[in-house]
């Protein structure tokens, strides 16, 4: 195929007039580069050198011309240099800076107007000195009327153009607008990835953490069993005991650390949702903002086209009068056909650009739904954790007051078995702010669970992080069980199958007691024996009831995820 040229001489005709200027209209493209050395000459057919021009002039270009884009212009030959009336046939050529030949136009001659069947007469009024109006009578060349008014209407369709091409450029800087939204909202999702994957890392550690507590528990409950059995002999080691007790206290103050740890970590998660809900409001006024640009550029187009119908009428008379003209006249309504074509076109790719606008406001639209139920969700998420959390930290205050009035209870113990008891109470406070401790990790995971829930239904991420949520319902699973005992005893006994480490830890405290008991004043009292077996077995019921899970987290832990 052959290569597009960078000039094209338009609208060229075949007959010129002498007596009148003469347009010469041609097209530069992008591949040109024009410079203000370029020139347009007329030669004559067959010249064989840039030097053998009859006339040129400059070949300029619109203001604000930016190289390596298209433009439309015209250059205008003067009339007292044209060539006179002959059947010598001539030719536009466009030549740049150093002498090279970028266009040829097709040939063309220099004729007289016919004298009566090629004028118009024209009505034209002109204002006298006295103030009173005389019309003149203007003789003028057919082919110069029509070339005016066909003038006209291409300026008409340059206008139009221009204005086709800023309402494109308006379009396409709408769509990058866009484009960078979307991308912002691309890392905001890839952030939030992100910090998902760190809380499920946090989330494993606190697991592995909390096995490595049970372990410690374990521990603590088999020396537990070993002092009950060697109780004659804890003077001997009680500084040992005290030593195993303050490690204990360590633990607890560890995990009071970590408790913080969790609060800080649950206050930033919930800021990052505030923040979340702040981005929302703001991507809304965005869409909105871009609806009302759209809709400006819909009424702009909406103009333009009316003013395309209107060049439509006009194109349509100069047919009409040039129908009988030569073929030069034939060739200018083929060119004015073939422009009504480019505009119908540039209508066309105006009504897709349009659609294309309506599908992404749709988008948007549901994208916005979405964020406001996903905000809704969270709201409702975070207002029913604070409620547990109050109801859970009264419980927490109804468990310190009853635990007070067990070691006021305790303290009015008999002379013989103050020292014994005094460091069997120590051990059994040591292990009560562990179990709390336990409960605390337990709750904290469970929130943090909701979170990850949460952020996941936001994001729309599958349930990846299934076996880490299953190992925490496992570990609660017991707790909820044992609160709904009273209505379910089938429930319960499963419970305690499923986790039989559970039933031993709250039943080792109570025998180590009895044997204690035993081995140090077997000649003890009836009621004394009975109002001990009392407190341990309320000893015992407080070791198990921080393990209790609410019933409302442990709905929504088994919730599905949409």
């Amino acid at each position: 195929m052959d290569k597009q040229p960078a000039v094209v001489f338009r609208n060229v005709g075949q007959l010129y007039f002498p007596q009148t200027r003469v347009e010469c209209h041609y097209s530069l493209t992008s591949e040109h580069g024009w410079s203000s050395s370029d020139w347009i000459g007329i030669f004559q057919m067959g010249w064989s050198s840039v030097k053998h021009y009859h006339t040129y002039t400059w070949a300029l270009v619109p203001e604000g011309y930016t190289e390596g884009t298209s433009v439309d212009h015209c250059a205008v030959f003067q009339a007292s240099y044209l060539p006179r009336p002959s059947a010598v046939e001539y030719q536009f050529v466009y030549v740049d800076k150093v002498g090279k030949v970028c266009a040829r136009s097709r040939p063309f001659t220099f004729c007289a107007p016919k004298p009566l069947e090629e004028l118009e007469t024209l009505k034209e009024e002109q204002d006298e000195e006295g103030g009173e109006e005389e019309e003149l009578m203007l003789v003028i060349p057919r082919a110069q009327l029509l070339q005016s008014r066909l003038e006209q209407s291409l300026k008409k369709q340059a206008g139009l153009q221009r204005a086709l091409d800023e309402a494109k450029k308006e379009v396409e800087t709408e769509k990058e607008t866009s484009k960078r939204a979307r991308l912002e909202w691309e890392t905001e999702k890839q952030a939030m990835k992100e910090e998902i994957t760190e809380l499920r890392d946090n989330l494993r550690q606190s697991c592995e953490m909390l096995k490595r507590l049970e372990e410690k528990h374990t521990d603590v409950k088999y020396s537990q069993e070993i002092q009950g059995s060697e109780l004659r002999k804890l003077v001997a080691e009680k500084g040992e005991n005290q030593q195993h007790v303050q490690d204990l206290r360590d633990e607890v103050k560890v995990l009071a650390d970590r408790e913080e740890q969790a609060n800080m970590e649950l206050q930033r998660l919930k800021e990052r949702v505030k923040k979340m809900s702040s981005q929302i409001k703001h991507d809304e006024e965005k869409r909105k903002s871009l609806q009302v640009e759209v809709e400006a550029s819909a009424a702009e187009l909406h103009s333009l086209q009316e003013q395309l119908e209107a060049s439509d009428h006009v194109a349509e008379g100069l047919r009409n009068e040039l129908r009988d003209l030569s073929t030069q006249r034939n060739h200018t309504h083929a060119e004015l056909h073939q422009v009504r074509l480019q505009v119908a076109q540039f209508t066309l790719q105006l009504s897709d650009q349009d659609l294309a606008l309506r599908e992404e406001r749709a988008t948007w639209a549901l994208e916005r739904e979405a964020y406001k139920h996903a905000a809704e969700i969270a709201k409702k998420k975070v207002q029913d954790l604070s409620c547990e959390l109050q109801r859970k930290e009264e419980w927490l205050q109804e468990e310190r007051t009853e635990r007070d009035s067990l070691e006021a209870e305790l303290g009015r113990e008999e002379v013989l078995l103050s020292d014994a008891k005094r460091e069997l109470q120590e051990l059994k406070a040591a292990l009560r702010k562990v179990q709390k401790g336990r409960e605390q990790e337990l709750l904290h995971k469970q929130d943090l669970v909701s979170c990850i829930r949460q952020l996941e239904m936001k994001l729309g991420i599958g349930e990846e992080a299934n076996p880490n949520i299953t190992e925490v319902k496992c570990i609660s699973a017991p707790g909820s069980s044992s609160e709904k005992g009273d209505f379910a005893p089938s429930a319960r006994s499963a419970s305690s199958s499923s986790c039989p480490e559970e039933s031993s830890t709250s039943e080792i405290p109570a025998e180590t007691l009895s044997q204690s008991e035993g081995d140090e004043s077997p000649v003890d009292s009836q009621d004394e024996k009975s109002q001990l077996s009392k407190r341990q077995t309320g000893e015992a019921k407080q070791l198990i009831l921080p393990e209790l899970v609410n019933p409302v987290l442990s709905e929504l832990a088994d919730s599905p995820m949409w």
